[in-house]
């Protein structure tokens, strides 16, 4: 399947699927960073392995990822979910920022994509939005 981009990603609110064990991931990028601008970032378990398959509870067939500003496209199994870098309006102006909708309660590993570099980690708990900051 061909790269298909959303092109109303970062024009709206994004929908949350929490409740339960499952809680939402916010990551907020700096400012100051416009090379961040087209990054891919996978969100694994903490501890897992990039080769390890994932299971999200979303379904492969559509490639349906429950979206909000996600960009669809083909990936190999066993590749873990991501998110790309999209700028939203928010009240203050302008903020890039990374959002998973729907995280099962746990620690998580944040990687850009076709690395094995964690670049932040996270606590996400059920019912809960966690926020964080990227570094730099």
């Amino acid at each position: 399947m061909p790269t298909v981009e959303n092109p109303y990603a970062g024009q709206g609110p994004v929908p949350l699927d929490i409740g339960g064990d499952v809680g939402a991931l916010v990551v907020t990028l700096p400012d100051d960073r416009p090379d961040l601008a087209a990054l891919e970032v996978e969100i694994r378990p903490a501890g897992s392995s990039a080769a390890r398959p994932h299971d999200h509870g979303q379904d492969h067939d559509g490639h349906d990822h429950g979206d909000g500003g996600h960009h669809h496209h083909s990936h190999p199994h066993g590749a873990f979910p991501h998110v790309g870098v999209v700028p939203r309006p928010t009240p203050a102006g302008t903020v890039s920022s990374l959002v998973y909708p729907a995280v099962t309660e746990g620690d998580y590993e944040l990687c850009p994509v076709g690395t094995d570099e964690v670049v932040l980690t996270a606590t996400v708990t059920g019912g809960r939005v966690t926020e964080l900051d990227w570094p730099g």
